[in-house]
């Protein structure tokens, strides 16, 4: 699997990037709706994480397959949802080689307020990519 950029693009981006495959449903969008009912106890863990100063960068993972990093919060199979989501932070991820330590200060550059957007690190079979979702959006 390639390692993660850290280029940021917005979910709609992500969403349309099969354009030429109408037929074909992202998997994003799948996730997109998953947000919607997960948006809430992500804001919370998020908030917590940072109250209780483990971290100013809380990062979620966005899987379907099985992920060794950060801790489950949102389990697919309990919620029957599409998506299982993950809650971790920056230093995990710089921890784990992720975030290479050299490029930390250019994801800090590109990561949004945490209070209004999900950090969110989405893995799919092609890859895995960083995507800011406003939580607003719903």
């Amino acid at each position: 699997m390639p390692g993660p950029m850290l280029n940021t693009m917005d979910p709609e981006e992500l969403l349309n990037e099969n354009k030429n495959e109408p037929e074909k449903e992202s998997p994003l969008t799948s996730l997109e709706s998953d947000l919607k009912l997960y948006h809430e106890s992500i804001r919370e863990v998020a908030i917590e994480i940072m109250v209780e100063g483990i971290s100013a960068y809380p990062i979620f993972i966005a899987h379907q397959h099985e992920v060794k990093l950060g801790e489950m919060i949102l389990d697919r199979m309990e919620l029957n949802t599409n998506w299982t989501i993950n809650a971790s932070t920056l230093e995990e991820f710089i921890e784990a080689g992720v975030i290479k330590k050299d490029l930390k200060e250019r994801f800090l550059k590109t990561y949004k307020k945490p209070e209004d957007f999900i950090c969110l690190f989405v893995v799919v079979p092609e890859g895995a990519n960083f995507v800011f979702y406003p939580y607003n959006k719903h």
